[in-house]
């Protein structure tokens, strides 16, 4: 009896034994993860999403999530073509797309990923000019996703998006945009009122042609004028009186004169 109470117990022992080394065996891998598997230290394969099961001592697995990861690359001091010194910070979003290489190519993805966003941000802003830093920054933007993600494609990792949001001025640097920007409207004030005043003078001399070109034109333009000033309520007005106007008179006295004298 002794003996069949011993083998019903190392029965239960070891049927305790296989359930939990079945147990410890499965493993779960959700959608957006996958599971590096290794057998003796050498690569298997990528299993994954679903229950997948791992030999317990001869495998073992690392988990990688593939969800696009939003990194803030901190605050960098760049100089720019022209010399001018800013602080310039960016958001990266990036995802792994290879999780054999993400996990064998590169001790730390996330950690390579953003010391290469940061050196490649001072590398291309500095060579550009702040005016172009201020006013391509989408260019800029898409070349700096490109290089990033051409390097990091060694590893299996895709950069989507760069995108530089914040560029520091210093205080001196703001109050030169500051004049610059205010000159640019002086002159373009200057430009227009020029501009202005060659059409205007442009009008009066085509103006001026039409009356000269007409008989009679600035002998009516004459009385135009007296009447517009005369209905000022002025006390007194000298005008001088041109000699167009009194020319057809002048002419028929002549020509009375010469029939007396004949």
């Amino acid at each position: 009896m002794f003996h069949a109470f011993a083998s019903l117990t190392l029965l239960w022992l070891l049927l305790l034994f296989v359930f939990l080394a079945a147990a410890s065996s499965l493993r779960i891998v959700y959608e957006y993860q996958r599971a590096v598997v290794f057998q003796l230290g050498r690569f298997l394969k990528v299993k994954g999403p679903g229950l997948i099961v791992i030999v317990p001592g001869l495998q073992r697995m690392a988990r990688l999530d593939l969800r696009t990861v939003v990194h803030e690359v901190p605050s960098q001091d760049v100089i720019s073509h022209d010399n001018v010194s800013v602080k310039v910070d960016a958001v990266l979003y990036f995802q792994i797309v290879d999780p054999q290489k993400a996990f064998i190519q590169v001790e730390d993805f996330f950690s390579a990923t953003s010391k290469l966003a940061q050196t490649t941000l001072r590398a291309v802003l500095g060579r550009h000019d702040l005016d172009e830093m201020l006013s391509e920054r989408k260019r800029i933007n898409d070349d700096i996703q490109a290089i990033l993600d051409a390097q990091t494609e060694a590893w299996g990792i895709k950069v989507t998006v760069v995108e530089i949001r914040n560029i520091e001025l210093t205080e001196d640097m703001v109050r030169a945009i500051a004049k610059q920007a205010e000159a640019e409207r002086d002159r373009r004030a200057k430009v227009i009122h020029a501009d202005a005043e060659l059409q205007a003078a442009q009008t009066l001399v085509n103006a001026a042609s039409i009356l000269a070109s007409a008989p009679g034109g600035m002998q009516l333009r004459y009385l135009q004028t007296l009447a517009e000033i005369g209905a000022e309520q002025n006390s007194t007005i000298v005008f001088p009186m041109p000699i167009d106007l009194i020319r057809p008179l002048l002419a028929i006295a002549d020509r009375q004169a010469g029939a007396k004298a004949a």
